[in-house]
């Protein structure tokens, strides 16, 4: 198993609401890469916007990190591959190879303000080219690319040369194959284009079983064309010494956001043509807690609950209250999260890319609280500072 934490602004006990929100600078988010990276995680998420560059806040942690790796989100196209595999080759050489990227393909309101107007399909068939052109130089080939979309010329016979003839030596491939590319896509050609390209297959979370079945469909796919991929999800974390301390501290994180924030993230979700006030969940949990959303009111932690310890409630990344997506949570003592965690990966899953938040303090106590209870595979010794001992069949 693999585990990742996240590396990007901003940060606080819960910054999806103003007043729970810290100002996370250059100084911080250096101790935060030096937290992940001490605590001994596989490495970090860099997550995309129009915040931070991604490619900028990582080469700016290489030097204060030693063996963490970045997984940068990139949406192709807003470099040419070339450039982007040159400051890949870069980073790489400065790092020790420890560069990932995240591929992501955007959507049709984030890409044009980007410049990148494809519609939904056609995002695919360039975002192939696009990587498929990047790896090529990485890897070393200097011959150009001659596709739909990506049209580079071939490397001069001078290029490198120095004035007297004398040719620089190129950028060396630390990475053989190129940087491990993960990414995500759901519909058919986003898992077409997933199993030629991706090396890990990413998932938002779900129960486990349904996280589990959508893994096998797409490996389906990937055999297809003699492809194997791994696999990998996102979760948010609250985990404590105790399961009531958990749940204490998912209710108090309730109570500090405001019901905007639900009623904003409901309407993401909601089918087209459909409003809070018209729409009818076939689920009696789901439309109980939207009742109480539609009278004013929140609902309580507990009924955000959808499988033990996997949880609803609000997060940086929405409030997910219609069905699981991007701020899905694992919530629970040590033992239950970590048995939670065994139970995805029986299920394929063997990335974990989490976050809890204040996010330097959730590093420590996860790092503390569970990493003894897991059979990590980071490549290198992961320090225990735990006093836990293995998973009990009792947990599971």
């Amino acid at each position: 198993m693999k585990i990742l934490w996240y590396l990007t602004a901003p940060d606080g006990p819960f910054p999806w609401e103003p007043e729970g929100r810290w100002k996370t600078d250059f100084r911080h988010l250096q101790q935060l890469a030096s937290t992940i990276d001490q605590l001994g995680y596989y490495g970090a998420l860099l997550g995309t916007g129009l915040g931070d560059e991604v490619l900028t806040v990582s080469s700016a942690m290489i030097g204060t990190t030693k063996r963490m790796r970045f997984l940068a989100a990139i949406h192709p196209g807003l470099l040419s591959p070339v450039k982007l595999a040159q400051i890949a080759l870069t980073q790489d050489r400065f790092s020790g190879g420890r560069m990932l990227f995240n591929v992501v393909n955007g959507n049709d309101t984030v890409l044009p303000v980007f410049g990148v107007n494809y519609g939904h399909d056609e995002r695919y068939d360039f975002s192939f080219e696009y990587w498929d052109a990047f790896r090529r130089f990485y890897t070393g080939q200097r011959d150009g690319y001659d596709g739909r979309y990506i049209k580079l010329a071939p490397a001069p016979p001078e290029y490198g040369l120095g004035r007297r003839g004398v040719r620089e030596a190129p950028l060396r491939t630390i990475q053989e194959g190129g940087v491990p590319l993960w990414g995500a896509g759901t519909s058919d050609v986003g898992v077409a284009h997933s199993v030629k390209l991706l090396d890990t297959y990413l998932s938002f979370a779900n129960t486990p079983p349904l996280l589990g079945e959508k893994f096998r469909k797409v490996g389906v796919e990937a055999a297809k064309i003699g492809r194997t991929l791994d696999y990998g999800t996102r979760l948010q974390i609250i985990v404590r010494e105790t399961e009531e301390e958990a749940w204490d501290y998912a209710q108090w994180l309730i109570d500090r956001t405001h019901i905007d924030y639900a009623r904003q993230s409901i309407e993401m979700q909601l089918p087209r043509g459909e409003t809070l006030d018209s729409y009818r969940s076939p689920d009696p949990q789901v439309e109980a807690n939207l009742a109480s959303v539609r009278a004013g009111r929140l609902p309580r932690a507990k009924d955000l609950e959808i499988y033990p310890n996997v949880w609803v409630g609000p997060s940086l990344f929405g409030f997910n209250i219609l069905s699981p997506l991007a701020g899905t949570a694992l919530v629970g003592s040590a033992e239950n999260v970590a048995a939670r965690l065994r139970e995805f990966e029986a299920q394929g899953c063997g990335s974990f890319i989490l976050s809890g938040f204040p996010l330097i303090g959730e590093a420590h106590r996860f790092a503390d609280l569970v990493f003894p209870l897991l059979d990590l595979d980071h490549g290198f010794d992961v320090p225990r500072f735990g006093k836990r001992a293995p998973l009990s069949v009792a947990a599971e």
